[in-house]
């Protein structure tokens, strides 16, 4: 890179270009020809910003307003957006706080959705829903329909609703996220603010971002705006597809600021095929914990390339452990798909099908191997099935990955959850729940399933966070 000093010499010398060329062409030499200007090369032509009219016309009867009403869990301080995830964010809990609502009172929320298939199915966000509340679609002619909760799935944020319209409804395709580009145009649609059907345009501004929401964070960024009541929308194409759902935004004061984040059609596409089918998203499970490889790693660990997903640890009786990977083995690759961090082997292991075989290409101690895996079941999964049945408790919205130092890290906490009202945040570490340690996070899960088993209003979870162990008690009764 030019220093800043270079970089004013250079722009010093092309003004007095300039000048000289200009006063060239004001005063000829005595007894020389005049030279004729070179022609100046005719300008790019502007590409003009596409027209959605025509798109937003077509596709605007699909997008539909999504409403709920649940009972509160307890009275809890309203957290201002610009403190959720600060550290003043514990403090505010504890010591002021607006008004809220109290045990057993109503509490009304909204968001957005789109219609996938004529039959009456609508896709959403997993937080626009929440965990049991009733829910309500507004069509875009006015309708108002009782919906049901066909499943929802925490780890993408994505819901299935069904509602009986008693005739066909205009349903919207989905197009190829992985063929958006970076500077391409999108609209998104939506219910801003209880305003109504809105729409926004801007362009994709980046694609694979990580936000810590999960493991199988992949979002599309937009400075599209999208604002509260956004959630659940459709981010579509120039050509009126879907290629994403509206998700999540950054903003230090709960509004637009021009980045927006959108969970791609492809993943969407996949979830809610499973959630139609079974109520639940079946994903494989190996039982590692992983980290990113670097230079120092791999000159360390005798590896060349600093790319690939490092087992940190193996869970007992995990899959991983039964194949015989061991910490310290680099992953680089899962049935031929290239593996270059530890979010190209989870999104990988997830779409492996439980009790199917992958081959993982591992270099251990320097040396390249192939390790044959019989995929498990994701202990978040066992659990699941569809809503109604006595295996669809509502959880308390909190995603858990194993730790090997030892507890249970709280990886993602779902926004209105009782986990959230009670203060919980991601990189909380569970070490207690209920009667029983937490080594891993079917041991948090089988508490809480035994807690209600058993009628109990709550359960205590011991929780550790920079150092300082506390217990919090999660209800479960909510709703």
């Amino acid at each position: 890179m030019a220093s800043p000093f270079t970089l004013r010499r250079s722009a010093l010398a092309a003004g007095m270009l300039a000048f000289a060329l200009g006063t060239t062409a004001l005063t000829a030499i005595p007894g020389t020809a005049q030279q004729v200007p070179a022609p100046v090369a005719a300008a790019a032509a502007r590409v003009a910003a596409p027209d959605f009219a025509e798109v937003a016309g077509r596709v605007g009867p699909s997008v539909v307003r999504v409403l709920t009403t649940e009972r509160a869990a307890a009275a809890t301080a309203e957290v201002p957006p610009e403190l959720r995830g600060s550290p003043m964010e514990e403090m505010f809990r504890r010591f002021g706080g607006r008004e809220a609502p109290q045990q057993g009172q109503r509490r009304a929320g909204q968001g957005s959705g789109f219609i996938v298939q004529a039959d009456g199915y609508i896709v959403t966000n997993a937080h626009v829903v929440g965990e049991n509340a009733e829910v309500r679609v507004v069509l875009a002619d006015a309708r108002e329909l009782p919906a049901r909760v066909v499943g929802r799935d925490t780890a993408t944020d994505i819901a299935l609703l069904k509602v009986e319209a008693g005739a066909p409804l205009p349903a919207l395709a989905f197009g190829d996220s992985d063929r958006t580009r970076v500077g391409e145009w999108v609209m998104a649609m939506g219910n801003p603010f209880g305003l109504g059907g809105t729409v926004t345009a801007g362009i994709v501004s980046a694609r694979g971002r990580q936000i810590g929401a999960g493991p199988y964070d992949d979002f599309i960024q937009t400075d599209a705006s999208i604002n509260p009541g956004n959630s659940g929308g459709p981010l579509f194409n120039a050509a009126g597809e879907v290629v994403g759902v509206n998700t999540a935004i950054f903003s230090p004061s709960g509004g637009n600021i021009g980045i927006g984040f959108a969970v791609p059609s492809k993943m969407v596409q996949n979830v809610v095929a499973q959630l139609r089918e079974h109520g639940a998203v079946q994903r494989g499970w190996l039982g590692v914990s992983l980290q990113p490889m670097d230079r120092d790693l791999a000159t360390a660990l005798r590896v060349e390339d600093a790319k690939g997903a490092l087992v940190a640890g193996v869970e007992p009786e995990s899959p991983a452990a039964r194949a015989g990977l061991r910490a310290g083995d680099v992953v680089t690759a899962i049935d031929g798909r290239r593996v270059e961090n530890p979010r190209d082997l989870a999104a990988g292991v997830a779409d492996v099908a439980p009790g199917r075989t992958a081959t993982l290409a591992v270099l251990r101690d320097g040396t390249a191997i192939e390790q044959a895996v019989q995929i498990g079941t994701h202990p978040s999964s066992r659990a699941a099935g569809k809503p109604g049945t006595p295996a669809a408790q509502p959880s308390i919205g909190i995603g858990l990955a194993p730790r090997p130092q030892g507890g249970v890290a709280i990886t993602r906490v779902e926004p209105g959850s009782v986990a959230a009202e009670r203060g919980l945040m991601p990189g909380d570490v569970v070490l207690r729940a209920g009667d029983r340690e937490a080594k891993e996070p079917r041991d948090v899960a089988e508490a809480v399933s035994a807690a209600r088993t058993a009628g109990r209003p709550s359960i205590a979870l011991q929780v550790e966070r920079e150092g300082a162990r506390r217990f919090v008690a999660i209800p479960l009764n909510a709703g």
